[in-house]
């Protein structure tokens, strides 16, 4: 039995327009792989590989912005509990 993947230059280029990269690359490595004179299968593979160094810092970047977003959440969560709590108790009375 061939176990043969079915990739195609118009499935690498899907991927890469829906930003999912890392799917691209593996298409572009696997076309590279069975075509190695393909010139343009490595220069996509260049550019998603760039594209994936550049999303990467994106979201290096993005991680302090998100702990203080979770660190906001987190004092909201525990002031809603205390609220909850001293209702509670008041509703006792």
């Amino acid at each position: 039995m061939i176990n043969d993947r079915f990739y195609t230059k118009a499935m690498a280029k899907i991927y890469t327009d829906q930003g999912h990269f890392e799917k691209a690359a593996e298409i572009y490595r696997y076309l590279l792989e069975k075509n190695p004179e393909e010139e343009e299968f490595a220069l996509s593979l260049a550019e998603v590989e760039k594209k994936m160094v550049e999303q990467e810092k994106i979201n290096q970047n993005d991680l302090p912005k998100l702990f203080e977003k979770w660190i906001e959440v987190l004092f909201k969560y525990s002031s809603i509990k205390k609220i909850e709590k001293l209702k509670d108790y008041l509703a006792k009375f």
